[in-house]
């Protein structure tokens, strides 16, 4: 049903995807790059470690989580490829460095209650 166009050449970047050298089509998103590298999984859960891999690739279900040039928690299927990305796995929980922490909590005014009607 769906076939690329023989007029058109298919250009490609190169990424890197967990230490290996992986060519996909321009435009691709981080995951499918993962997706052509043939790994299994992108990330383990942190509660139980469970496997998971690119799902919905829209941006809904988070399956896809990476980590992307150093960053880690990127939406993989919502960002492109672009030549020289490193794409890595990302295992368990995110380390936080205490220094990013803020010292209070921003507060935000919340809405009085509009009286009257549902």
């Amino acid at each position: 049903m769906f076939r690329p166009r023989p007029d058109a050449p298919a250009a490609t970047v190169e990424v890197e995807v967990d230490g290996r050298t992986v060519r996909v089509p321009e435009g691709a998103s981080a995951a499918a790059a993962v997706l052509l590298a043939g790994l299994a999984s992108l990330r383990d859960t942190p509660v139980t470690g469970s496997a998971r891999a690119p799902y919905c690739m829209m941006g809904v279900c988070f399956e896809c989580l990476a980590e992307i040039d150093g960053v880690p928690n990127r939406q993989s299927c919502m960002i492109a490829a672009l030549p020289g990305m490193r794409i890595r796995r990302q295992r368990g929980a995110r380390d936080i460095d205490p220094e990013d922490v803020p010292d209070t909590i921003p507060s935000f005014p919340i809405p009085a209650p509009r009286s009257g009607g549902a």
